[in-house]
């Protein structure tokens, strides 16, 4: 899965990545792998993985315009940055879920990550 969060000054994206963290055991279990990204610099970035101890891949320095060009993501105008979004991907890198917000809430927690992967493996596995 796929998080873009604001930046590591914006308290309810703390709060998403520390829970997205504090659920890894939970996420693997599932099958789930985690990366998030910014327009954060390197040293934003290397702070708040420091500060919440994430043990997932944080990306930095991303462009927005040209991310949400890509995404479809909402950009924050002035300062220039990338409003939440969040992408759940199948094994084949198919988007299986995505929820954009336009402002600061409106995002993707880990129970709902870990409960639509049980449950399209589960139909998967039934319609197979």
């Amino acid at each position: 899965m796929v998080l873009f969060y604001r930046g590591a000054w914006c308290p309810y994206c703390n709060a998403q990545l520390r829970a997205f963290q504090r659920a890894s055991a939970t996420l693997a279990d599932a099958g789930v792998q985690v990366v998030a990204l910014s327009v954060d610099d390197e040293a934003a970035a290397v702070g708040l993985i420091a500060d919440h101890g994430l043990t997932f891949p944080v990306g930095f320095g991303a462009d927005a315009r040209a991310v949400a060009g890509l995404t479809g993501a909402f950009v924050n105008q002035d300062p220039v940055y990338l409003q939440s979004t969040g992408f759940v991907l199948d094994p084949a890198g198919k988007v299986v879920v995505s929820v954009y917000s336009s402002g600061a809430i409106g995002r993707l927690v880990p129970d709902d990550v870990a409960g639509l992967v049980r449950y399209v493996r589960e139909h998967a596995a039934a319609s197979a």
